[in-house]
């Protein structure tokens, strides 16, 4: 990180002058605690997997073949073990100063909660809750990690799925648009640990009128010419210095 001191003071005066400010994160917020992106290809797709993730995680391919998608999803999608990491910490601790007012993720995780943090808008759901489609009884994490196959409801023996987003699903409407308020209405936008590519979540971004614009992520962002302060570089390590 070029210039991290100087960055970093930046970042802190931004920080200190505002007292509201949105975060809005995606994947590279949760690679430090060692929750990789799936999006991400590795040599083990190919190997275990006959399609890429996008296929698997997508709603015509958890109607078809939902043996498969949730072998993927054990295997890829769950954590159990992750902590949170200094920049989920560092936002519950910005939020109970009065600083931040909301973290927006898109990620399914729930480390920001984890944390501490309080008022978080889940773009994309959460692998922690997992619900009956036949009688709504609500199932953990863990309950999905012990099934095997497709998970049965222990209430009615209807299948349990993941209350997470998948691809040709529509997001929550109420998430979204407390979302596009908070957006609208922030003094500082924090866009975090994500490429910006992810729609309709990265376009979002469009809704913010307000002051300063801070993007810090590892790869170049859409965004990056709009930024007050651009930071490349992992956000865990830019949050542990603030």
């Amino acid at each position: 990180m070029k210039n991290d001191q100087d960055v970093i003071m930046k970042l802190k005066s931004i920080i200190d002058a505002y007292s509201n400010i949105v975060f809005f994160g995606g994947a590279g917020v949760s690679t430090e605690s060692g929750i990789p992106d799936f999006r991400s290809v590795d040599g083990l797709y190919h190997q275990q997997y006959d399609y890429p993730p996008e296929t698997i995680l997508s709603h015509t391919f958890y109607r078809r073949n939902p043996k498969e998608f949730f072998r993927f999803y054990r295997n890829k999608m769950l954590f159990p073990g992750a902590k949170p990491n200094a920049a989920h910490d560092k936002l519950a601790r910005l939020e109970a100063q009065g600083k931040v007012r909301a973290v927006i993720t898109q990620n399914i995780d729930g480390l920001h909660q984890a944390a501490g943090s309080r008022t978080v808008l889940e773009l994309h759901g959460s692998v922690l809750r997992n619900y009956c489609e036949k009688c709504g009884q609500f199932h953990d994490m863990q309950y999905i990690i012990d099934s095997t196959d497709v998970p049965k409801c222990v209430k009615c023996g209807g299948s349990v799925k993941p209350d997470v987003v998948l691809y040709e699903e529509g997001l929550d409407s109420r998430t979204m648009t407390d979302a596009i308020r908070f957006i609208r209405d922030a003094q500082v936008l924090i866009i975090g640990g994500t490429s910006l590519a992810v729609y309709p979540a990265a376009g979002l971004i469009d809704y913010f009128k307000g002051d300063k614009l801070v993007v810090v992520n590892k790869a170049p962002t859409p965004r990056d010419s709009h930024a007050d302060l651009l930071i490349q570089a992992p956000i865990g390590e830019v949050f542990s210095q603030l």
